[in-house]
């Protein structure tokens, strides 16, 4: 009896297999439509469910060699390199150390910049092409001859003055392809997702206004493109210009985000254009078409908020970077408000009322901008901004300098040791795919993080339940009955106050949380945005003070060590707007701090012996998750 049920139930698997070879399925079981009860009720709950179920985690800003300013000062790997680091393998690092991450990430950008890709590879390898221009020959040789530093230092002139002394569009898709094909062959749809996409580096009069390019297609229809580069304009309406032929010309779709306003000393978030003229409804939805999303946290120093922007914020000044540009000209007080993301988000909604429009309605993602190929995120195991500054590298790796006092001296100069190991971009998706990680980044269901892997999620709607925020069904409430990061909340019933869920969760190898925040923004009846932070869920028995702060929540940190003995691993927070204004717009972001930690530089010092660092040098930090906010409009 059991050989005839066993022939029996190979007959049926036979059977099906033919009927899926049939329909066109490999190493799969189809069945038929006929066998499917539509409509039917299914006893597993998660059969219907399409709402995003899980974060993913990534990099959307990672240099290798092939970025000029990576590759001629010393990075040696490449992005097949990159790739195989971020899928969790061991890589030995350009100065010679091995490197690998604590937990593979589940994507990454090879976000090369575009002014003269690829050019310190084909240095390596007497490219052909390169020798033919004699420009290129002169940077080769000296390269070749030994002397790298003074060709760097004559290819950033050139950049400077936005003079592309190549100039050779057969080079540029050369190299481009190179690094399009790796991404290829890294990418397992499921498993690890390659993104393809660049960096184009405007920097007008040394301010950054540098964007990320990334594209949710495959290798066919990207292949072959020429890289939108500074040489072509530094000019961000140029560059949408250009993205929206690649969609025209493709049928593709792209997206880029900015980062480090507080390197452009105003012009990030500025109240006019780059050719003068006032902002205006249609730059308003270019800009918010092309850029739905913003850089906010990583090496170069974190840009959430000032100090002096935000003074009642006692989390603020966190690795503030706010002397001046990258090293011709001093920062002002005016400039603040437009370098910042908190207050360029309220700001927007002033926008909104006057033009129709918001020009700075973004989401919040994280990365690292790391030049090393090496997608470093915790403090831990930084390996710093670039290759000259690995571990090992002795002073070098605390003293040399980010921003490099060109002009102006000391006064504008930061060091290595003023670097911060972030960040990440946590992604809502159902799958890792291109398609559902890029699609997750265009609606906005994305979040920041300075490097910890943070588990968080928020929903807005007019009548959650205090008690629904420890629902297992939390995620399903949420998406049922409100909206979650990213999204639109508009005009509610009569009377009610947005209500707000909040859950977030601990990295699984990282610290404990703190407590979650709220942060508000809007525009007053005198036409003024505003901001305001909420403590919403916090750990342990500690109350508001008279001023309404909550006390902190303490430091187990000595040296390199910190005990969890503090904190929680999981916080639920429930909050109604107690200011509510239906009449006036208004964003919620969420703000989640951990525990605090040591910094890199207290884990070098454990591992090197003292270091002898400058009075202002960081040695415990709180990392910290922000989400992508949700806007509130009167009329809808």
């Amino acid at each position: 009896m059991k050989n005839a049920q066993g022939f029996l139930i190979l007959a049926a698997l036979w059977t099906a297999t033919a009927l899926a070879q049939e329909q066109g399925y490999v190493g799969d079981v189809a069945i038929s439509e006929e066998d499917v009860k539509l409509g039917a009720r299914h006893y597993s709950p998660y059969l219907d469910q399409t709402y995003p179920n899980r974060v993913l985690w990534g990099d959307t800003h990672l240099h290798t060699s092939y970025s000029t300013d990576a590759g001629m000062i010393g990075n040696t790997l490449g992005p097949d390199e990159a790739f195989r680091f971020a899928r969790g393998e061991k890589v030995r690092a350009s100065v010679g150390d091995y490197a690998q991450l604590v937990r593979p990430l589940d994507f990454l950008v090879v976000a090369d910049h575009s002014e003269n890709l690829g050019l310190a590879p084909m240095i390596a390898e007497s490219n052909p092409g390169l020798l033919a221009n004699d420009w290129g020959r002169q940077l080769h040789d000296l390269v070749k001859g030994g002397d790298p530093i003074a060709a760097y230092v004559e290819w950033g002139a050139a950049l400077n003055s936005a003079t592309d002394r190549i100039n050779d569009d057969d080079l540029q898709r050369t190299m481009w392809n190179r690094i399009v094909d790796s991404a290829e062959s890294f990418n397992e749809p499921g498993v690890f997702t390659a993104l393809h996409g660049f960096e184009w580096s405007s920097g007008p009069d040394a301010n950054n206004l540098h964007r990320i390019v990334m594209f949710r297609d495959d290798g066919d229809k990207v292949e072959d493109l020429v890289p939108f580069s500074a040489y072509d304009s530094s000019d961000p309406e140029d560059l949408w210009d250009w993205m929206e032929a690649y969609e025209r010309n493709t049928g593709g779709k792209v997206m880029a985000f900015a980062h480090n306003g507080n390197l452009s000393n105003g012009l990030m978030f500025d109240d006019v254009r780059m050719n003068g003229e006032p902002l205006d409804i249609d730059y308003a939805e270019r800009r918010m078409r092309w850029e739905p999303l913003y850089e906010v946290t990583q090496i170069k120093g974190d840009g959430e908020t000032h100090p002096s922007l935000s003074p009642n914020d006692e989390f603020a000044d966190y690795y503030t970077w706010d002397r001046g540009n990258f090293g011709t000209k001093l920062k002002t007080p005016d400039m603040l408000p437009r370098e910042y993301a908190r207050q360029a988000l309220a700001r927007g909604l002033k926008y909104d009322e006057e033009i129709g429009a918001n020009p700075f309605k973004f989401g919040l993602i994280g990365s690292t901008d790391s030049h090393t190929s090496l997608a470093t995120s915790r403090e831990d195991n930084y390996f710093g901004k670039a290759s000259i500054v690995e571990p090992g590298t002795g002073e070098a790796r605390y003293e040399d300098f980010i921003v490099q006092p060109v002009i102006l001296g000391e006064d504008i100069a930061v060091r290595h040791y003023e670097t911060l190991a972030s960040g990440l971009a946590g992604a809502w998706a159902r799958e890792n795919t291109r398609e559902a990680i890029w699609d997750a980044f265009r609606r906005k269901e994305v979040y920041a993080t300075t490097g910890s892997r943070i588990t968080v999620r928020v929903f807005a709607g007019w009548d959650f339940g205090e008690d629904e925020v420890h629902r297992p069904d939390f995620a399903e409430t949420g998406y049922d009955r409100g909206v979650p990061m990213g999204a639109d909340l508009f005009k509610g019933p009569e009377g009610a106050a947005p209500t707000f869920m909040v859950r977030a969760l601990r990295d699984p190898v990282g610290a404990n949380l703190d407590r979650i925040q709220i942060v508000k923004g809007w525009v007053n009846a005198e036409g003024e945005p505003q901001t305001k932070v909420f403590d919403v869920s916090w750990s342990g028995d500690r109350e508001p003070g008279a001023e309404g702060k909550l006390p902190p929540v303490g430091s187990t940190v000595n040296g390199s060590d910190y005990t969890n003995t503090i904190g929680v691993a999981a916080l639920g927070g429930y909050w109604i707007d107690p200011e509510f204004d239906p009449s006036r717009r208004a964003y919620y972001y969420v703000r989640v701090l951990e525990i605090p930690t040591p910094s890199w530089l207290a884990y070098d010092e454990a591992f090197y012996g003292n270091l002898d660092l400058p009075d202002d040098a960081v040695m415990t930090q709180q990392d910290r998750a922000y989400t992508s906010p949700i806007w509130y409009t009167p009329q809808g």
